[in-house]
This record gives C-alpha cells, sequence and structure tokens, in this order.
C-alpha cells in the first residue's frame, strides 16, 4: 500500500491531463499487436510504431490493436492524437491504480478492468489493470506488461470459430471482459483448494503459521473484491447503455457476463465468511488447547495441595511430635498419600474432569 501511495504522489500539483506512468516501471520495449479481420478476412500482425496500427482502419469490420507495456507515455499520447482521445481518458490509462469503471464518450466507449493471475510459486494472486477503448470499428486494448488470458479470444478469431468474426468491435469488447471474467473463476479455484488444506489443518493440527496463512487469504479477497465488486457496475451500465456502438444481440451476452460477475462476487464473500469463521475457529482451538493444558496442571496441583499439607506437618521437626518416634510412622504417612491421591483422581474422573 505503500508504494501505492508514493507512486501516486508523482502526479501531486500536476494539472488534470498529465501523461504520467503511474505503476511499476518496465525496462521491456511495448509490444504493439494489429488483428485485423472481417467474415471472410483475417491478418494479424506486430507493429513497430503506432503509424502502422492504423493503414487498414475502417477496411475490415474490425481492427483489434493491443498494447502490452505503459511505460512509453509517448506511445500513449500518439494514439490519443490519433484518435482524439479525450486527455482523462489517457491519464486514466496511464494510472494503473484505478477503479474498474465505464466512460461513454458517444464516438467511443471507455472500460477499465483488472486482469488477475494466479502465481503457483508465490500462491498470491497478481493483478494488472487492463484500459478497453472500441468504436464501431476498432478495439483497443492496453495492459501494463506481456501475457494475458486474451489467448482463447485470438484463437477464436484465427480459426473463425463462433460468431465473432461476424459481429462488430462491441462483441469483441465483449469476448475480451468475458476472458478476463472467466479467469476469476480459476483463481476461485486455486483459492478453494487453500481454503480446504486451511480447514483440515485446523480441525488436525492448528500452528502458529496457520494464523498467517489465514491472513494472507483474507488480503487476497480483499484484492479481489477490490477488482470485482465494481465490475459489476461497470458491466450493468454496458448492459443498460443505450449506446449506438452497442448492439441489442451483444447486450444479451454482456447479460451472462453480469451473471457470472455476481457469481463471482457471490463466491468471494462465502469465501469470506468461512475465513473469518476459520479465524474464529483458529482462537478457539487454542483457547481450548490452553484450557485444556491450565485443567491438566490445576488437577495435578490440587492433588498436591493435601499431599504438600502432610509433608509440611510432618516436617517441622517439633520435639513433642508423638508420631516421629513410631516405627510405623514413616510407612503409614505413604499409605495416606497412596489414598488421598487414588481417591482424588477417581473423584476428578466421576466428574469427567479427567
Amino acid at each position: 500500500m505503500a508504494g501505492t501511495i508514493n507512486r501516486r504522489s508523482k502526479k501531486a500539483g500536476l494539472p488534470p491531463g498529465t501523461l504520467i506512468h503511474v505503476g511499476e516501471r518496465k525496462t521491456e520495449m511495448v509490444r504493439i499487436t494489429v488483428i485485423d479481420y472481417d467474415e471472410g478476412y483475417f491478418q494479424e500482425r506486430e507493429a513497430k510504431t503506432v503509424e502502422e496500427c492504423f493503414p487498414l482502419k475502417g477496411k475490415p469490420i474490425v481492427t483489434w490493436i493491443n498494447i502490452a507495456g505503459l511505460h512509453q507515455v509517448d506511445i500513449i499520447e500518439k494514439i490519443g492524437k490519433q484518435l482524439d482521445l479525450h486527455p482523462l481518458l489517457l491519464e486514466d490509462i496511464l494510472n494503473t491504480e484505478q477503479r474498474p469503471k465505464m466512460e461513454d464518450f458517444e464516438n467511443y466507449i471507455f472500460i477499465i478492468l483488472k486482469m488477475l493471475y494466479y502465481n503457483e510459486t508465490t500462491n498470491k494472486i497478481k493483478s494488472e489493470q487492463v484500459s478497453l477503448i472500441f468504436n464501431p470499428d476498432l478495439v483497443i486494448s492496453f495492459q501494463e506488461e506481456k501475457g494475458d488470458v486474451f489467448n482463447p479470444v485470438r484463437e477464436t478469431i484465427r480459426s473463425g470459430k463462433g460468431r465473432i468474426r461476424k459481429m462488430g468491435a462491441d462483441y469483441l469488447a465483449y469476448a475480451l471482459m468475458d476472458a478476463i471474467v472467466d479467469s476469476y473463476f480459476i483463481i476461485l479455484e486455486r483459492l478453494g483448494e487453500r481454503i480446504e488444506y486451511i480447514e483440515e489443518e485446523l480441525v488436525v493440527n492448528p500452528k502458529p503459521e496457520t494464523l498467517g496463512y489465514i491472513h494472507n487469504l483474507k488480503r487476497e479477497m480483499i484484492l479481489l473484491r477490490k477488482s470485482v465488486w465494481p465490475l459489476r457496475e461497470v458491466v450493468s451500465a454496458l448492459e443498460r447503455c443505450e449506446s449506438p456502438l452497442i448492439n441489442e444481440s451483444t447486450c444479451i451476452h454482456l447479460r451472462d457476463v453480469y451473471d457470472h460477475t455476481i457469481q463471482v462476487i457471490d463466491t468471494i464473500e462465502i469465501f469470506r465468511e468461512m475465513l473469518s469463521g476459520m479465524l474464529d475457529v483458529y482462537l478457539s482451538s487454542i483457547s481450548y488447547r490452553m484450557n485444556e493444558i491450565m485443567k491438566v496442571l490445576t488437577i495435578i496441583a490440587t492433588i498436591f495441595i493435601p499431599l504438600t499439607f502432610i509433608v509440611g506437618v510432618y516436617g517441622m521437626n517439633f520435639e513433642y511430635m508423638p508420631e516421629l518416634k513410631w516405627r510405623l510412622g514413616y510407612p503409614v504417612v505413604w499409605v495416606i498419600i497412596t489414598i488421598i491421591s487414588i481417591s482424588m483422581i477417581a473423584y476428578f474422573r466421576k466428574r469427567r474432569w479427567l
């Protein structure tokens, strides 16, 4: 969180619309890929400059430009000038700490989402901001680095299967959003496995490390909730949007994305409640184990109280203590001590304290 605050502080005092990259600094080159297609035409290429992205603009039904990397601000600025994008929109693209949202600029629609990955090595969720801009024949996607969840969409376009090659840019934007939402289910599946493992550990043998695992999962649930909850508003706004850029046939598919988003939110809330319950179970288990230890120590101390009294009395060494001169005094004391100990243990077992 501190790193986020420090990165955002770079924009303090600057006028609105100032283009500064807010996020993790990348050293690799920005990669620009372009896919042009319609029902009978397909071309995929990698552009070296921004100017190479638009030669076929307006000819095929859809052009999809994907930009991987936001640290080269001049590229974003050139695209903004080419498409006459609002400066505040460009500022939001470069600020990777934005909340998911949707804005309708009449000539184009702007969407911000969070693309999430599950790192199998560190067992942590990685978040990346994805920005989408689309108009009737163009979709531009901006992401922070190479690698995404859009490969199924690319394969569908390449193969020509399904309806995506027959539909417009709004359908492509829907397909990209659907790919992002579907990836959330994979993350929830991994988190569900971790929660199940911790539940078993809590029942069998809760350890101090278990508390750390629970807190890590709770933080990841906060990240998930922060990424998904606003998405519900975004999809709902797109579904209700009366913009001519979104066809009625696409609205039906957006309802499906909305349903999936609600399912993800419901699952996140269930996991959060389970983790809160697991935290209570952990604290209760630790408290129960401590109570069991204290009970055993208390029973031992209670048994030794009368025994300590007996040996204390006969340890005073007064001269006129008649029992000190008894020949059988020592074994009689041991017999009394044994009888008292056995009687107390039997009483504790009868009361089910042992």
